[in-house]
Order: structure tokens, then C-alpha cells, then sequence
């Protein structure tokens, strides 16, 4: 991760929050059959997600290499345990094994994907559920980026800790697989599928 990079202002939700919270709760109860499941969230930003899933009773841990979003989780919602922390240190050997680990909007930003998903997956407890969201990339949506000249918008080059990595269903299903997941399903939100502004992986450690 960019370490301390990424800039936030509060502690408030982002306008990917509107169509990605939805699909993680509806993914939670179909996937987590638990009673009091434990929850990790890997890049948890400013805590808005965690406060909203404690607030429908799950039990969340967080960790983030900003400065600015543990800082603001912190203020704005103290109950909550929201630490600095990043891939690449041995995060289960701090915080313990989990029952699902979700990361929203966050392998994009990432400089080693190999190195993130491998503190995942020792996050997890055995046959725990892994839950990613990031940019959707697929061929009509690329074909669209492109006839409409937004290249360079979508890159954002100019984003200080922006996206450094842009992927596919094919590349983090990949991904996945060579680390010792089985990949569960893709969603596809926001817009129409084929324009989708993000997908959502579900896969479980095995």
C-alpha cells in the first residue's frame, strides 16, 4: 500500500459507499451463515463502512496505512477498533484469525497484490470468506473509455496514491486461485453490468 498517501477529509461515506454497501450486507447473509462471525476490513479508510456494520451488529477490526482515515475513525467513532496497519506486515499475527476479510476499493492502490492477498489469507480462519471490490475493467467498458477519450481521467495519473493497478475478472480470479482461494462469484454494481463501475469477488480459502 502507499503508506500515509491516501487523504481524507472526515469520517463520512464516499459516493462508491452507495452502491457497494448494499451488495457487501446482501454478500455477508448470503455467504456467512455464522452467528457472530468476525469481521476484518483490510483498508478500512475512515471507518465508515466498520460503523455502519457494527450498527447491524457484526463485530468489525480494521486496519489502514493513512494517517488522515485512522485519525478520523478514531475521533468520530472511539468504540470501534480501528488501528494503522498495511500488507505488509504480518497483520494475523497482531490481530488474530477472522471469519471474512473484505477490502473495498482498495488491490487498485496496491503495489504488491501477491503480498495483500497472502495477508489475507492468513487473516482468515480455514474456509473463511474473502470479499474484494475494485474497479470493473472489461472489454466493452474499455471500448467505451476509449472512443469517449477518458483515458486519462480513468488512469488518474495526477491522483496522488490513485490507482496503480487495473483489473479484470479473468486477472484477480487469477489472482485468487494462485494463493490458495476457490473463487465463489463475481458481482458486478453500479451502472448497467457491461459499464459496471465496480465488481465484488467473493472467494473462500482453501
Amino acid at each position: 500500500m502507499n503508506i500515509g498517501v491516501y487523504k481524507y477529509e472526515d469520517a463520512e461515506f464516499n459516493h462508491s459507499h452507495e452502491y457497494l454497501l448494499p451488495t457487501l450486507i446482501k454478500v455477508l447473509r448470503r455467504y456467512v451463515s455464522l452467528t457472530n462471525p468476525k469481521l476484518f476490513d483490510l483498508g478500512c479508510g475512515n471507518g465508515a463502512t466498520m460503523n455502519l456494520l457494527n450498527s447491524i451488529g457484526y463485530s468489525v477490526v480494521g486496519v489502514d496505512p493513512s494517517t488522515d482515515g485512522v485519525t478520523h475513525a478514531k475521533m468520530q467513532y472511539p468504540d470501534m477498533m480501528v488501528e494503522f496497519g498495511h500488507t505488509g506486515e504480518n497483520l494475523s499475527e497482531r490481530f488474530g484469525n477472522f471469519d471474512v476479510v473484505y477490502s473495498l476499493e482498495v488491490i487498485e492502490h496496491v503495489f504488491d497484490p501477491y503480498e495483500y492477498i497472502e495477508q489475507i489469507y492468513l487473516l482468515l480462519e480455514d474456509r473463511g470468506i474473502c470479499i474484494l471490490s475494485t474497479p470493473y475493467h472489461g472489454y466493452l467498458k474499455n471500448l467505451v473509455i476509449s472512443l469517449l477519450g477518458k483515458w486519462d481521467k480513468h488512469f488518474t495519473v495526477l491522483w496522488r496514491g490513485g490507482h496503480i493497478k487495473f483489473w479484470s475478472k479473468s486477472t484477480i480470479t487469477k489472482l485468487l486461485q494462485v494463493q490458495g482461494f476457490e473463487l465463489l462469484d463475481i458481482l458486478l454494481v453500479g451502472r448497467v453490468p457491461i459499464l459496471a463501475k465496480s465488481m465484488v469477488v467473493i472467494a473462500r480459502k482453501i
